[in-house]
């Protein structure tokens, strides 16, 4: 018979983001944020490639990238609302975290369950900030696939590319929980 664990199944059960916005301080201190790492790389990674890497963003770097969302949206045409609200993703942090997918030449394991790990670990850092207290989101928005403000804000090789921006504090306010997924609908049992 398994060995049940009920409190780690109801987390998940339980386990929301908060928005962003709501987050605040404090935040975890940097032995916090190197146990919330550690528990995030605690992901199916096959071949053990860690095809992934972090960037631990905090202020003045957060305003800094804010500043560049604002320089680099008028030049690739984003319309000045999306400017505004892809810069505040950034100027309101605190504390985000960049998952960063590094892509590792293989011809055993498919790129494709690279990006699937890099993935597992944004969720695996949402999971454990939550676990720890906190509140946490996993965004990305339009100046994470630009390939100027990741090179040049965020210092990404050719290749790399952001898996999640994962914001973390404390939250400043009760947010609605949001309607969940009727299973009943996506399951299909197959038995023969």
């Amino acid at each position: 018979m398994p060995e049940k664990n009920p409190a780690a199944l109801d987390f998940l059960l339980s386990r929301r983001s908060r928005p962003a916005r709501t987050l605040g301080l404090p935040i975890p201190s940097p032995e916090e944020v190197t146990q919330l790492l550690a528990a995030a790389t605690r992901v199916p990674d096959h071949g053990k490639l860690e095809p992934w890497r972090f960037l631990v963003l905090t202020r003045p770097a957060t305003d800094r990238l804010a500043r560049l969302v604002e320089a680099r949206g008028p030049a690739l045409g984003i319309e000045p609302d999306k400017i505004a609200k892809s810069a505040s993703q950034y100027s309101m942090a605190d504390l985000a975290i960049v998952v960063i997918q590094v892509p590792r030449p293989t011809e055993k394991v498919p790129l494709i369950e690279q990006t699937y790990s890099a993935g597992a670990v944004c969720l695996g850092l949402l999971n454990a900030a939550t676990a720890a207290g906190y509140g946490a989101n996993w965004l990305t928005g339009w100046p994470t696939y630009d390939e100027t403000f990741v090179r040049d804000g965020l210092g990404l090789a050719p290749g790399e590319t952001v898996a999640g921006l994962i914001h973390i504090g404390t939250p400043t306010m009760e947010a609605p929980d949001r309607p969940r997924p009727d299973l009943g609908r996506l399951v299909t049992w197959v038995r023969s």
